[in-house]
């Protein structure tokens, strides 16, 4: 059974979210802070996906993802009464996955949750190379590691993957920002452009950290991005 780790510090989300993951056959795990979570995390190495208040006394959420990305890739939602673009980029930039408004409707969160999970657990056709060779990297479809040719490896979250994968299996190709969102989120497109301008730009930075400056991803201005080879 998938682990959900739920943290909010009102104990009446976490409860009310609890019951919606048990009624889709996951598994709650509940923290009501910060610190809390991290020790969550830390004795059930096998959870599958957190859903994270950023609003929270003593630590944020901000610096639970901060700590958490430190050695984990596992998908992350954030929820909060923070609302504006700002706060939105912000909970992306430092590694979550996706950002859900509060006050918020519990059916969504769950679209949320099962959508990030079929994209950290999903096959791709087996028309696409195991292994993909672009630029200064080299990509490994069934363990979604990247590394470079080198030999060092670059840690990316699944949607970061998916969206590298994506470009990198079809180069000279340019995908919009419509086009990376439904492929990757496997979400209609709703306001997406500034969620996957966040995230593309998130990978560049680790990609030409681990590169000496090497760009891989493209923008082709006004209409989207590409990998060339």
């Amino acid at each position: 059974m998938m682990k959900i780790l739920i943290v909010d510090d009102d104990k009446e989300i976490v409860e009310l979210l609890s019951i919606y993951v048990k009624n889709e056959g996951y598994e709650p795990i509940q923290a009501f802070t910060g610190k809390e979570a991290l020790t969550k995390i830390a004795t059930n190495p096998d959870i599958d996906l957190m859903i994270l208040d950023i609003m929270m006394p003593n630590m944020s959420g901000i610096e639970v993802i901060k700590a958490v990305r430190k050695d984990s890739q596992v998908p992350i939602i954030v929820v909060s009464a923070k609302t504006t673009d700002m706060d939105k980029i912000q909970g992306l930039i430092t590694g979550a996955d996706d950002y859900v408004s509060k006050p918020f409707n519990p059916l969504e969160v769950m679209a949320r949750v099962k959508s990030l999970l079929r994209r950290s657990q999903q096959h791709v056709t087996t028309e696409v190379p195991d292994i993909l060779e672009v630029g200064p990297l080299v990509i490994k479809r069934d363990s979604h590691e990247v590394t470079t040719i080198a030999g060092k490896q670059i840690q990316l979250t699944a949607l970061e993957f998916g969206i590298l994968y994506l470009l990198a299996s079809h180069p000279n190709r340019v995908f919009s920002a419509d086009d990376i969102f439904e492929r990757v989120w496997k979400q209609e497109s709703i306001v997406s452009a500034k969620t996957v301008m966040v995230h593309v730009s998130h990978l560049r930075d680790k990609i030409e950290e681990a590169t000496d400056g090497e760009k891989v991803i493209e923008t082709v201005w006004g209409v989207g991005y590409k990998v060339e080879v």
